[in-house]
């Protein structure tokens, strides 16, 4: 007892010093509504442990180590500070002072770290831990008691009427243990029975963790030989709804066995819940500093360096560098913001060979901060099951594409998937949401609801050309058979990128030799050159491009908009084909992304003109050519094996760059007032 009283100064103390007991003299306000009458009131308590610590060391040791007997006394000053100022004179017991710690950390030590790789053993100590993790599944918000009143139904004893028996949700408590009806009394041991009137409800929501590295087995990252298992998290009161799907969180919480015969079950009751992004190396490999260095004064070339040399081991340099650079450019652009923006950049191939196209996207997907691989038969977006915690309320899994928000997700062969898939996914692409039906009989609920979900991630997928559709082929100019998928689908895709085999033989032979090469002579170099980037030099390169931030200058934007309206207009005239002001976010997503690519932090009228020739490309291989004619792998028009080549291209590229302002000036009347004359 002298223990327990010696604690109680330093808590009061402390919340003096913390601006706590003014909080608990706000909070008693809000309950003085004299038609408001409880069997307990709730108050939310910050408590910083190291603050604490300074206060008294044995009470900081109490909060971190035995958090009920610390609660117990926070509760007893609370209650004495309440009826000593007479802040609610509807509290007549400390019983009905319902008091929750709320942690702002945790001592950065081992004891105190819930690793959800290494799952816990045994009974430990309940004491608050740290857990990091990702949401792949939670519930509904539902309803459970925070406290109820018990009367004692011997008329002769005091405890028949009063606030004597109060019962209180605790950490790790079922339904049962807080509202039960074989109660009996502490003075008389005669039954309890429950004052339904006086029952206090609020609201808990159960969410699964799981450690972040479980998703290398949905990705292409190499996958160890571990097992994750994810723990259940118990959301309760204002903390409900303060995680998503596909988010990481740094939860703290109180771990707690649950006993339900015949089996006993680990959750975590949570206390403090916030975003977590784990801590990634953004520092610039050696060989890629060099490599600026040397492009300095050459803006196309340092991207396309990077391109030609992406992927070496999948296919030889030279083949596909339109895809390589667009596949960087969606890596480096796919990330979530603050305020909770989100800039993306959906691709979809179009090819008639799709073997090496998966490799070289399955080999992108690796390099992404989070990627996902969708299986055709697996859930894309969201699936419900009933959850097994007694509540019967539905428990909403995340698919493919919620698992991998802020980072990529790759669907694959489009043409693998039903019309009704097909229609779903260009629905979320269209909306970036994700709706998710459940009927409210078979969850236990009255009425049915619709829940949407935002997607936050980029999409990569394939289409094979040569599955014909059985639709008569465009005779439009310019214009690729998308094969068995429609083309609203190819129009949701932000890019469209034609693969095509243009020197026949002589590409297969070269794939063919790569293939043999490294079949005969695995991880020796297959190509001398000077230029040689591990995949650790692009994992680094792509994290520290992501981190950029760029601002557009008043050409490059100057020129975006010119080409926009221009080509609006010659489109809609000439093909009946309007360009909508996605295609202005595609331009403006394009340039921001290959100035990042090229470390840059100033969009330039070169990154523009990447942007018009990827963009112009996209939609003539949808709805044909217009009056900017502009070659069909407009980006890389040379072979990049030497300085010679580098040379051409950059001529080439100034070309095309004076082709697209006459384009400009002559069908978006006005341009000449702001686009300097070169």
């Amino acid at each position: 007892m002298a223990d327990i009283l010696s604690l109680k100064e330093p808590v009061l103390v402390y919340l003096d010093r913390s601006g706590g007991l003014q909080r608990l003299i706000e909070d008693c306000k809000r309950f003085n509504d004299p038609q408001q009458i409880e069997a307990v009131y709730r108050f939310c308590i910050s408590v910083n442990p190291s603050d604490v610590m300074e206060v008294d060391a044995v009470l900081g040791d109490c909060v971190l180590q035995d958090p009920l007997k610390a609660t117990a006394l926070f509760q007893s000053v609370c209650f004495l500070a309440i009826k000593t100022l007479s802040l609610l004179e509807k509290i007549h017991t400390e019983n009905q002072v319902n008091v929750i710690l709320k942690l702002t950390h945790l001592p950065p030590f081992p004891e105190y770290m819930l690793d959800l790789g290494s799952f816990p053993r045994g009974y430990g100590p309940m004491r608050p831990v740290s857990m990091e993790g990702l949401v792949i599944a939670m519930t509904r918000v539902t309803k459970y008691t925070q406290g109820a009143r018990f009367l004692c139904m011997n008329d002769d004893c005091p405890c028949s009427i009063g606030f004597h028996h109060i019962r209180v949700h605790a950490p790790g408590a079922t339904e049962s243990a807080t509202v039960r009806n074989d109660f009996s009394c502490m003075v008389c041991s005669s039954p309890l029975k429950e004052d339904v009137k006086f029952r206090v409800l609020g609201d808990k929501q159960l969410v699964e963790l799981i450690h972040v590295k479980a998703l290398d087995a949905l990705s292409a990252k190499q996958q160890g030989s571990f097992r994750y298992q994810s723990v259940t998290l118990f959301l309760r009161d204002e903390l409900c709804n303060s995680m998503r799907i596909g988010r990481l969180y740094r939860v703290l919480g109180i771990p707690a066995h649950v006993h339900q015969w015949p089996s006993i079950t680990w959750s975590v009751e949570a206390n403090n819940v916030q975003p977590w992004e784990p801590e990634s190396s953004h520092k610039l490999s050696t060989c890629f500093q060099k490599l600026l260095e040397a492009t300095a004064g050459f803006p196309w070339r340092f991207s396309a360096i990077v391109a030609h040399c992406f992927g070496l081991h999948v296919a030889p340099p030279g083949l596909y560098n339109t895809l390589k650079l667009c596949l960087l450019l969606s890596l480096v652009q796919t990330r979530a913001g603050s305020k909770d923006t989100f800039n993306n950049l959906d691709l979809l191939v179009v090819a008639t060979d799709t073997l090496i196209l998966d490799r070289l996207m399955t080999y992108g997907l690796g390099l992404a901060c989070r990627g996902v691989r969708h299986q055709a038969s697996g859930e894309m977006f969201a699936s419900l099951s009933r959850d097994e915690h007694g509540t019967g309320t539905a428990n909403i899994h995340a698919g493919s594409a919620l698992l991998a928000t802020g980072g990529v997700c790759m669907l694959g062969d489009l043409g693998c998937y039903r019309k009704e898939r097909l229609d779903a996914i260009q629905s979320v692409l269209e909306s970036s949401t994700a709706s998710v039906f459940i009927p409210g009989k078979k969850y236990g609920e009255d009425a049915d609801q619709q829940l949407c979900f935002p997607v936050q991630c980029s999409f990569w997928a394939i289409t094979d050309a040569s599955r014909r559709s059985g639709k008569v082929e465009s005779a439009i100019l310019g214009a690729a058979d998308m094969g068995p998928i429609p083309i609203q689908l190819a129009d949701a895709f932000g890019l469209v990128i034609q693969c095509r085999d243009v020197v026949g033989e002589q590409t297969l032979l070269a794939q063919t030799v790569h293939t043999l090469q490294q079949a005969v002579q695995p991880g020796k170099p297959l190509y001398s050159s000077s230029w040689e980037f591990s995949t650790q030099d692009y994992q680094q390169l792509i994290a520290h491009a992501q981190g950029l931030q760029v601002e557009i200058s008043p050409g490059a934007e100057k020129m975006i908009h010119g080409y926009y309206m221009a080509s609006r207009r010659i489109r809609t005239q000439s093909q009946g084909v309007k360009m909508s002001v996605a295609s202005v976010k595609l331009l403006i997503s394009l340039a921001e992304a290959h100035c990042k690519l090229c470390l840059r932090t100033l969009v330039l009228e070169e990154d523009a003109v990447i942007a018009v020739l990827l963009c112009e490309n996209s939609v003539t291989l949808r709805h044909g050519a217009s009056a900017l004619v502009i070659p069909p792998d407009a980006v890389f028009p040379c072979d990049l094996g030497d300085m010679d080549g580098l040379h051409r291209r950059d001529v080439t590229l100034d070309e095309l760059h004076q082709i697209i302002l006459r384009f400009i000036f002559t069908y978006a009347p006005g341009a000449d007032t702001y686009i300097t004359e070169e």
